[in-house]
């Protein structure tokens, strides 16, 4: 397995033929070069009086040298860092600065800027003039003394007035410069470390974001089913109305035209008609059925067994449930049914539905050959998403050979005991 680090590098044999080494001083390197400019502004709000006024651009430059040094950590820390930060419910830079002033991560921002503008970097230039700098000025002896061409003064120490003498101090630098890259590569993990510390989130910050998601999800499940219902009840009240008034306006003009080509044409007209309104009704139960939104879920599933094509005996014993939980359970119950009568080869299904300990579960089963696979196309993989955001789990069983059961748990209180 490659190393994620320079720590892990460090244990194998190879360290030194890799790429760790450099990136090692590059990150080093580059935490100079961002330690300069940090140390300027440091400067400058320490000078501001009062001190509130120093703040704000302490915490700016704060949350911005976090997102500076969360990438660069990606040079010697293959793992991504996370964002810590809230997105703002509001736009505006007032809004942003509420939510941020009001998060741990910022002050954890703010008091790495404090420590790496004022320990970090001078600690980095150090480690890098030691294990880089003073190897390089070795090996560079006999060059600096060709240039001379009578002395020169090594690391500011002794003289050295002759080749043999140059060439020594070069070997030894060259000698000294890969015994000095294992600690160099160990001082980069501990930066990368530190900073991944204090600038990547938290577990409780993870999990909190996991709730935002997790809750985002629901208000949008929760928006999408109050969108089919919408739909249904325009459908159901108005194009289907009209269309049942066409019908029988189309029938009682049959009724009165003399035998001929306009009796016929009627006859077509009312045939289509007829044909069209089943259609749209049809297409009203897929969207979001009436006897859902009016009976419950209990009438719902015994409506979809009765339209099943595989009997189907029913266990159903059912308070009224959220809308969100009932859609999720029907609409999984009719797929799993409808997979039934088109995959399965079965004779009969059976269908369970309880509510217990604030708990639904449901089971629809059947006796045919079994092995479905719900990667497969069967539609269920939509549905168990749509499940999972209500903290449902959705489970399928179905070895070679039968039986096939599906499985559906969601976690839900009655709204009528």
């Amino acid at each position: 397995m490659d190393p994620r680090t320079p720590w892990q590098a460090l244990t194998r044999g190879d360290y030194l033929l890799g790429g760790w080494p450099w990136r090692s001083a590059g990150y080093l390197a580059g935490g100079v070069l961002v330690g300069l400019p940090l140390a300027a502004v440091l400067l400058v709000s320490a000078a501001s009086s009062p001190v509130l006024v120093g703040l704000p651009p302490l915490l700016l430059a704060g949350v911005a040298l976090g997102g500076v040094e969360r990438r660069r950590l990606r040079l010697v820390d293959t793992e991504p860092a996370e964002d810590p930060h809230r997105t703002p419910g509001e736009p505006g830079l007032r809004a942003w600065l509420r939510v941020r002033a009001g998060e741990q991560a910022t002050w954890r921002e703010l008091a790495y800027a404090l420590l790496h503008g004022c320990v970090l970097w001078p600690l980095e230039l150090l480690a890098l003039a030691v294990a880089l700098g003073a190897p390089l000025a070795l090996m560079a002896t006999p060059a600096l003394l060709a240039l001379d061409g009578q002395e020169v003064r090594v690391l500011k120490g002794p003289l050295v007035t002759t080749y043999p003498a140059a060439f020594a101090a070069a070997l030894c630098g060259l000698l000294l410069l890969p015994a000095l890259l294992y600690p160099l590569g160990a001082l980069a993990g501990a930066r990368a470390a530190l900073t991944r510390l204090l600038l990547a989130p938290r577990d409780a910050e993870l999990s909190r974001r996991v709730g935002e998601v997790t809750r985002s999800r629901a208000r949008l499940v929760a928006a999408f089913e109050a969108e089919r219902r919408r739909i249904e009840r325009d459908l159901h009240d108005g194009a289907q109305q009209r269309l049942v008034a066409l019908t029988m306006t189309l029938g009682l003009a049959r009724l009165d035209a003399p035998p001929g080509p306009l009796a016929d044409r009627l006859a077509r007209a009312h045939d289509e008609a007829g044909q069209v309104l089943t259609e749209l009704r049809e297409l009203i139960h897929g969207i979001h059925p009436q006897v859902l939104t009016d009976y419950g879920l209990g009438a719902a599933l015994t409506d979809a067994a009765d339209r099943s094509a595989v009997p189907v005996a029913t266990e159903v014993d059912l308070p009224r449930l959220p809308p969100p939980v009932e859609s999720a359970a029907y609409f999984a119950a009719r797929e799993a049914l409808a997979n039934v009568g088109r995959h399965s080869g079965a004779a009969r299904a059976r269908l369970t539905a309880r509510h217990s300990g604030a708990l639904l579960r449901m089971e629809v089963g059947d006796d045919g050959r079994g092995g479905a696979d719900a990667s497969r196309g069967t539609g269920l993989t939509g549905l168990a998403d749509r499940v999972a955001v209500l903290g449902g789990t959705l489970a399928l069983d179905s070895p070679p050979g039968g039986p096939t059961v599906l499985r559906v748990e969601i976690p839900c209180r009655a709204l009528c005991e």
